[in-house]
């Protein structure tokens, strides 16, 4: 079995730094991550590991967070026992959970399995966790819909569970899009189309009434045109991944591209927005 580092970062302050140094870590092949109280616990193959592969972390130089990290070599990993450990199930509402295979039904009309891993987008994320309850309030029966940056679909996979009958969800992972396609059968949600890129991968001449982009600031701003472009007249589309002192710039950018704002939440200074076109 293959050998691991395990890397245990501590992180101060440790929000919203962990999310972006987990983001950072899995560009260099980091494959597995564990939230800690302190930081992450994150895990690379040994085979083709160098250590000097961490000076590429922009985020290790920055002023905004200090970071210290040790590590030490592992012989195995049991995954399942690691998820089993930290992975708790989400309940959304009344009507939504999200668990893990290992947690027992909770009897929901809207039950998603996730099978957790590395993936960004379980749902314990603030982000996400908003998306859903914006999805939980929008009719989407009969609806064509996109999922960008979908991590885990999870987000496409509640959207198919409400009624939606197109669905694409896009990542710029591979690793999101295996964990992605693999989520996808277990929630009996095959007929969603899982696709490898950034915004250059929406297929050309697909329309959607509802666009969920669950990213970041920066890159809201830059693909906005482009997801509008492929909106319905009248379509929805929920922004999330940034924070409250960014949502001007969402509404700006949104407002130029003929967007209507119409509210928002947040938790924890993180922001889940909807427009309509």
């Amino acid at each position: 079995m293959e050998a691991y580092i395990r890397y245990d970062f501590t992180l101060v302050p440790r929000e919203p730094w962990a999310d972006v140094l987990m983001a950072q870590l899995g560009t260099l092949g980091f494959e597995s991550f564990v939230d800690t109280k302190t930081g992450v616990e994150a895990y690379v193959p040994e085979t083709g590991w160098e250590a000097s592969s961490l000076d590429k972390l922009e985020l290790l130089s920055s002023d905004l967070v200090q970071i210290s990290h040790s590590h030490q070599r592992i012989e195995q990993v049991n995954w399942n026992a690691k998820w089993e450990e930290h992975f708790d199930p989400i309940l959304v509402g009344d009507n939504c959970a999200v668990r893990a295979p290992f947690h027992e039904s909770f009897g929901r009309q809207y039950e998603i399995v996730i099978e957790p891993k590395m993936s960004f987008g379980t749902g314990h994320h603030e982000t996400t966790f908003m998306m859903m309850e914006h999805l939980m309030e929008l009719d989407l029966a009969r609806q064509t819909a996109l999922d960008m940056g979908c991590g885990t679909a999870v987000l496409g996979i509640l959207a198919k569970m409400r009624g939606a009958t197109t669905i694409d969800a896009i990542d710029i992972d591979n690793w999101c899009v295996e964990n992605s396609l693999e989520n996808c059968q277990r929630n009996k949600a095959e007929h969603i189309s899982v696709i490898l890129g950034g915004a250059e991968a929406i297929p050309t001449n697909a329309k959607y009434d509802l666009i969920i982009a669950n990213i970041n600031r920066n890159i809201l701003l830059e693909d906005m045109p482009l997801y509008v472009a492929h909106l319905n007249k009248g379509g929805f589309i929920l922004f999330s991944g940034f924070y409250t002192r960014d949502l001007s710039l969402i509404q700006e950018k949104a407002t130029e591209l003929g967007l209507r704002y119409l509210n928002h939440r947040t938790k924890n200074d993180w922001v889940s927005a909807k427009f309509v076109h």
